[in-house]
């Protein structure tokens, strides 16, 4: 099934809990905290970092230009797309992800899991 959204509308854009994890919709595998989760004002929910080992990224570079797709390491599901250099976090990236590709878990992420860029 494909799911089409429009920037804006996703369950997760505008959603800002001060406790949990966010993790794939299709395995569960937990992607960003809470705390790497801000308001990017892109229209799409955005982090500037991500647990160790739970991302893939397929770089493209075709048509003149460089995309980041990110995807879930564990499934291959495409979570959206990272850019660079904007400088509007420290890490100076900004994960945009599509709010049908994750789920929100009102919980503490599985113990020893470590943010980075």
């Amino acid at each position: 099934m494909v799911h089409h959204m429009v920037a804006g509308t996703g369950e997760y854009n505008d959603f800002a809990p001060d406790t949990g994890h966010f993790c794939c919709a299709g395995c569960n595998n937990p992607l960003y905290s809470v705390s790497s989760k801000f308001d990017s004002g892109c229209g799409w929910p955005a982090f500037d970092k991500c647990y160790e080992g739970a991302l893939a990224i397929q770089v493209d570079n075709t048509l003149g230009m460089r995309r980041v797709e990110i995807l879930c390491a564990k499934c291959d599901g495409h979570l959206g797309h990272v850019f660079e250099g904007e400088r509007a976090t420290p890490t100076n990236e900004r994960h945009c992800v599509n709010s049908v590709s994750v789920r929100f878990v009102d919980s503490d992420p599985p113990e020893g899991l470590m943010e980075t860029k």
